[in-house]
C-alpha cells in the first residue's frame, strides 16, 4: 500500500468520524483505524527506503559477536533439598 491510499484511508476514516452518523461502536473502531494509520504513516516517513544512499552499508561496519554478561548465571542456588512453601 503506497503513502497515499494509506491517507485516503485515513482521510476517509476521519470523514465519517466527524459525520457523526455512526454509532459507538463503528465510531470506536474509526478511530482505532485512524491512530493505526497514524502511526504507520509516522513509521513511512522515518524509514529510509530500500536501494537509496542512506541504506547503503558503510564499508567494514559489521556487527560484532561480544562475551555474554548476563548476571544471570551467577545469582546464588538455592539448596537442594529444602522445603519449597508455596501459597495457599
Amino acid at each position: 500500500m503506497t503513502r497515499e491510499e494509506l491517507q485516503k484511508v485515513r482521510d476517509w476514516a476521519t470523514d465519517k468520524i466527524t459525520a457523526g452518523q455512526e454509532p459507538p461502536w463503528a465510531w470506536y473502531q474509526y478511530m482505532k483505524l485512524r491512530e493505526t494509520c497514524d502511526a504507520i504513516l509516522a513509521g513511512m516517513a522515518s524509514a529510509t527506503p530500500l536501494g537509496s544512499p542512506e541504506s547503503q552499508q558503510r564499508p567494514g561496519a559489521h556487527l560484532q559477536l561480544v562475551g555474554d554478561t548476563d548476571p544471570l548465571d551467577s545469582a546464588p542456588r538455592r539448596p537442594v533439598g529444602l522445603p519449597v512453601q508455596l501459597p495457599m
